[in-house]
């Protein structure tokens, strides 16, 4: 039996409480204490050996997975304790997991589906059961959120030519544990996301969209021989205003003065091609990267007839993208090549922003992706040929004339950086010739090279051929980016990194070759991304010039 202290025993006396009553309620009130330190003892035991077993054996995968995971630190920093085991709680994590679809992601990958069966089940089963449901809710919470941080991919597994290591930022786990517990699930996914001007414009536009798929059907636009243009009238035009309708453009559809009798409606002709409709025309065409003329010519057709679960996809193609470039477009300040978009731009330590047409990589001579600091600059560079367009470009044409060199102005040079006769070479053999074209007006390099280390010879460079830029479609070079306004670009880097040196006194010298290191480097990043947000954070779509959306699309679906 419990023995009472005197001092209490006759304290309880002197109230009137008999001993043995005193004796049954401090047994009541003691036994429920000790059966909760002994649940939860028992929570933590089965806690412990299920986070360690699952660590250390059964499913391999899931081991693998579970390794970059901080289940066991989230746990510690509840308190060993289980925190979905009420209702409401594992509702607001599925309705957060729910909410990855305008991310990009598929919710059931993460349990969204399963999670609220299985904590009804777990409510029934016992300890053990219920440790299990929890450790699972949390490993679904940490994986959506380590795929909002880092994205789900690894890019070098589906992008080629990735010079860069994947982002690995580490989760903040005591936040997120305190989320949890706080009951603020919204805002542990919030704190995921990238925090770039970029990504929410993606993440509305493709919620808009799956909206859009949701509601709309058109006919397709015709295959015409003549563009369709401003002023015209014609039955395509009606056809025109429904293909607008269908992505997103309001107002081009007026009804018919018949069916609202005593309403006063201006009517319209349908058929007519009037400015509201070429107005929207040129925004449809500044969305697709397009000359904005308000003509329908077969490249806007062609745009108008995609299906807007094409664009759907590619939205979220580019949110993954965007999850893997969040490291490099947070610096500043940075140099950034959109490679699908044809600019470059450059962010200056003021903040100052300053952008410019770019020519790249054709589809067969990709521009890579890559992550690099610009280190220094080429000033009356000459120009030594890579070895791919010696070897596919150069050695054919030679071949068939031998006067091709001297035509162009390009040396041949031998391994110890003689100048030789090209008359003289086997071009069928030629050995270890390198050939190199001095500087001067017809260099392809210009006047200005920005160099920055990679592997792949790559650098943004000046160009004689300055009417490229005017062109719409501009994947023409073979790999190097060519930048409309390069000097531009080099004073400002001269100037912002505290160099001595002044661009046009370097230029204007009869010296070749001009090495500049720069005081401080500066990040650069060349990224391939097909549907980005442009100054205003209008959505503008671009073609896919390298195939490389569906490897990327086809990997995100995939559990």
């Amino acid at each position: 039996m419990h023995e009472v202290p005197r001092r209490q025993r006759s304290t309880l006396e002197r109230h009137g409480w008999p001993l043995a009553a005193c004796l049954s309620l401090m047994l009541v009130a003691v036994a429920p204490v000790n059966a909760q330190q002994t649940l939860e003892k028992s929570i933590q035991t089965a806690l412990k050996e299920q986070l360690t077993s699952q660590k250390e054996g059964g499913d391999i995968a899931q081991a693998q997975a579970d390794e970059d995971l901080p289940l066991m630190r989230f746990y510690q920093h509840v308190d060993q304790a289980l925190v979905w085991q009420q209702p409401a709680r594992v509702e607001s994590l599925v309705a957060a997991l729910q909410g990855l679809v305008d991310d990009g992601l598929t919710p059931s990958h993460y349990g969204a589906d399963q999670l609220k069966a299985s904590y009804q089940h777990s409510q029934t089963q016992g300890v053990t059961a219920q440790v299990a449901f929890d450790i699972s809710a949390t490993r679904a919470l940490l994986k959506a959120l380590d795929h909002l941080q880092n994205g789900k991919l690894n890019p070098r597994e589906v992008t080629p030519r990735w010079d860069a290591p994947p982002r690995l930022q580490a989760l903040p786990v005591a936040a997120i544990a305190q989320a949890v517990v706080s009951d603020e699930m919204a805002n542990a996914f919030a704190q995921a996301r990238p925090a770039l001007p970029y990504y929410q414009p993606l993440r509305e536009t493709l919620s808009a969209y799956r909206d859009l798929a949701a509601q709309h059907s058109a006919p397709f636009f015709p295959s015409r021989e003549a563009s369709l243009r401003p002023g015209e009238h014609h039955a395509d035009v009606i056809i025109l205003r429904q293909r607008l309708t269908y992505w997103g453009e309001t107002g081009l559809l007026s009804g018919s003065p018949e069916a609202y009798p005593g309403v006063d409606i201006e009517q319209r002709d349908p058929r007519r091609f009037d400015r509201e409709l070429e107005g929207a025309v040129k925004r449809f065409q500044r969305r697709h990267l397009l000359h904005a003329d308000g003509v329908v010519g077969s490249k806007t057709r062609q745009a108008l007839n995609a299906s807007i679960a094409t664009r759907v996809a590619q939205l979220r193609v580019n949110l993954e993208r965007g999850r893997w470039m969040a490291p490099t477009l947070s610096r500043e300040p940075h140099v950034w090549v959109d490679i699908a978009g044809y600019r470059m731009t450059y962010v200056r330590p003021n903040g100052e922003r300053w952008s410019s047409r770019a020519v790249v990589g054709s589809s067969r001579r990709e521009t890579p992706v890559i992550h690099s600091q610009i280190t220094r600059l080429t000033v009356n560079p000459s120009w030594t040929l890579p070895p791919t367009i010696m070897r596919e470009d150069m050695l054919p044409q030679l071949r068939q004339n031998p006067a091709y060199l001297s035509e162009r102005g390009i040396n041949a040079i031998n391994y110890s950086g003689e100048v030789v006769d090209a008359s003289d070479i086997d071009w069928a053999s030629p050995g270890n010739i390198m050939l190199r074209q001095p500087p001067g007006a017809a260099n392809p390099l210009g006047r200005v090279v920005v160099r920055f280390p990679n592997n792949e010879m790559i650098y943004l460079h000046d160009t004689p051929a300055q009417g490229l830029f005017g062109r719409d479609q501009r994947a023409l070079s073979s790999g190097c980016v060519r930048v409309e306004g390069v000097h531009q670009l080099a004073r400002m880097l001269l100037e912002d990194t505290g160099s001595r040196y002044r661009l046009e006194a370097l230029i204007n010298t009869s010296r070749s070759d001009i090495n500049v290191n720069l005081p401080q480097h500066i990040p650069v990043s060349l990224h391939y991304v097909t549907a980005w947000p442009d100054e205003e954070g209008e959505i503008t779509f671009r073609e896919d010039i390298y195939r490389r959306d569906e490897r990327v699309l086809n990997a995100l679906n995939q559990r």
